[in-house]
């Protein structure tokens, strides 16, 4: 049939996202990928029944082990991070338990963002240190401060850009360095950027995680996370993940692997109609604050034109009255969803209470609770921008601040 455009990075983004990994079944030609749901396959006798010894030429033998069509949707995101191997796990948070384990499994210590993921930050605030790991949490928006916080045993430094839910950016390529020289490895956590806008393994990362429930699978009906990078790494984590059971759904892989294919076409949807909406929001009355990459306003918007190709479709913001706007857009919206999760093709809303999130996720400094609500205050709306035509979000978001005063 060809030679298919889907083991290297020579083609475009979209070409890829439609192609790599996926080219036609060999037996009977079909054109869109398979969905694979058997637990188990024909082996020879021969083959070791350890995962232990499994290796690059090991067939498919058990879907915890490995199973065609995860694995088609986990060479489609190597190709799009711009990395050589990827592992898809049965959740983002599967994902970034596993890194943390693997990196730093006999008692190493992690710098770490002090604003992330909330499951990630509750997961570094109790788990890892009862596991012997130790985690320094600092604001990874100045490399300095990840520089003072290494040490001689920090193996890795862990970074989110933008952070979740502040949109506060981190220089990645900066920050690599720095912890490169220092023998530690980089993560990051790139969930809000997609490979569309950022590929962190070209700016120096050694380790990019996706929840793919996110922005890659874009339809919120499918839970996943992937961990790209090199490929002598990925074969131990592979094995990590493999023992700890954390795998993926082959159902999840093919919903996902067909919302991929949509990714950059999305993005610009998504960055397109977000910019329209924080423009309308920063003239708004009843909104006091705006934080959105793609405009001049964001602290760091000379580093988000020259690190991100794409602003994506996060947007925080806040007003006086940030509960009683809550329950009003809970009342009011009639086409946005107050929701949690972010990047789907519907567009969703929800209210992040400071105080809630300091006492429960973010267990910050004084110094480091003044830089959050330096972009929080008392709270903010996380507002991810779906796929509906602009005017109608902005004619929506309108009605449910009307009642305020």
């Amino acid at each position: 049939m060809g030679e298919q455009p889907n083991e290297s990075n020579s083609v475009g983004i979209r070409t890829a996202a439609v192609h790599a990994g996926q080219p036609p079944n060999p037996v009977t030609g079909a054109s869109a990928p398979d969905v694979v749901m058997s637990t188990t396959f024909i082996i020879d006798p021969a083959i070791s029944f350890s995962a232990d010894d499994m290796t690059e030429e090991t067939p498919f033998v058990y879907t915890r082990w490995g199973n065609p069509t995860v694995a088609q949707l986990e060479r489609k995101l190597a190709v799009l991070e711009g990395a050589e191997d990827c592992v898809a796990f049965a959740s983002g948070m599967a994902a970034i338990t596993a890194l943390f384990l693997h990196v730093l499994k006999d008692g190493g210590h992690a710098v770490m963002s002090d604003v992330c993921y909330a499951a990630a930050s509750e997961l570094a605030n109790a788990t890892l240190p009862h596991l012997g790991i130790e985690v320094t949490r600092v604001d990874t928006s100045d490399p300095e401060n990840v520089r003072a916080a290494l040490r001689p045993n920090t193996r890795l430094v862990y970074l989110e850009s933008p952070v979740n839910p502040l949109l506060r950016l981190t220089d990645i390529e900066t920050v690599a360095a720095i912890a490169h020289a220092a023998g530690a490895k980089v993560a990051v956590d790139s969930t809000f950027a997609t490979p569309i806008a950022t590929r962190p393994v070209e700016l120096g990362a050694d380790y990019v995680v996706q929840s793919l429930t996110k922005y890659i699978c874009g339809h919120g009906d499918a839970i996943g996370g992937s961990v790209a990078g090199r490929r002598d790494e990925l074969v131990k984590l592979r094995s990590l993940a493999i023992h700890m059971g954390g795998i993926l759904s082959p159902f999840n892989a093919w919903l996902i692997i067909r919302g991929a294919a949509t990714l950059p076409l999305r993005m610009a949807a998504h960055e397109e109609s977000a910019l329209a909406i924080a423009r309308r929001l920063e003239r708004h009355p009843k909104v006091t604050r705006v934080i959105y990459p793609g405009l001049p306003s964001h602290p760091q918007y000379e580093l988000a034109v020259r690190q991100m190709k794409n602003f994506a479709g996060m947007i925080t913001f806040q007003v006086e009255d940030g509960p009683a706007a809550a329950h009003s857009f809970s009342e009011r919206l009639k086409i946005l969803h107050y929701a949690v999760s972010l990047g789907h093709h519907r567009s969703l809303i929800c209210y992040l209470p400071t105080a809630d999130l300091l006492r429960t996720s973010f267990h910050l400094t004084p110094e480091q609770e003044v830089s959050y609500r330096a972009y929080a205050g008392d709270g903010v709306f996380r507002l991810s921008v779906g796929l509906e035509d602009p005017a109608d979000l902005i004619a929506d978001m309108d009605d449910a601040l009307a009642p305020l005063d």
